[in-house]
């Protein structure tokens, strides 16, 4: 049975991923791990049994989760990453929460464009507004957390503290 998982652990890896990287939950452990494309990559590329060559000792750490994700271990269950949340589709959810119509109309107007991410949250600052979009996106991220886990048969732990470092 996999043990229960920080909730702020798997919510964590929606934000704080970088693009180069894939985050999994380590069934056995409960935690969530981090693995560089690059480095799931250099597995898939060398020989069987031999270890890839040109790694800097960070990614040496991930080769042996590595080898068993691209060998398709059932012991990794791939996390959701920030493209998979669609945050811009909360972004609009948290303006059609926003009472006052002129401040949604400003939140609406900020969204539209590129740079849309900045101009919400500068927009939602000067509006006085911030602090609620931060409350918003959490509850939105654990709900998204919470009903991955459920469809994976995870079990969350939700009390505040991370796991690990």
């Amino acid at each position: 049975m996999t043990p229960a998982v920080k909730l702020i652990d798997l919510t964590d890896s929606l934000v704080s991923v970088p693009e180069e990287c894939k985050a999994w939950l380590d069934t056995q452990s409960g935690r969530v791990i981090i693995v560089e494309d690059a480095v799931i990559q250099a597995v898939e590329d060398a020989e069987p049994d031999t270890t890839p060559f040109g790694l800097e000792d960070s990614q040496e750490e991930q080769l042996p989760a590595a080898r068993a994700i691209s060998a398709g271990d059932k012991r990794y269950l791939a996390l959701p990453d920030k493209f998979e949340f669609h945050e811009y589709r909360h972004m609009e959810r948290f303006i059609g929460t926003v009472v006052d119509a002129g401040k949604a109309d400003q939140l609406w107007q900020a969204i539209k464009g590129k740079g849309a991410f900045r101009y919400f949250q500068d927009t939602a600052r000067r509006l006085g507004l911030l602090d609620d979009w931060y409350r918003f996106l959490e509850a939105a991220m654990n709900r998204s957390m919470l009903d991955w886990a459920k469809a994976n048969q995870v079990p969350v732990d939700k009390t505040p503290g991370r796991t690990g470092p």
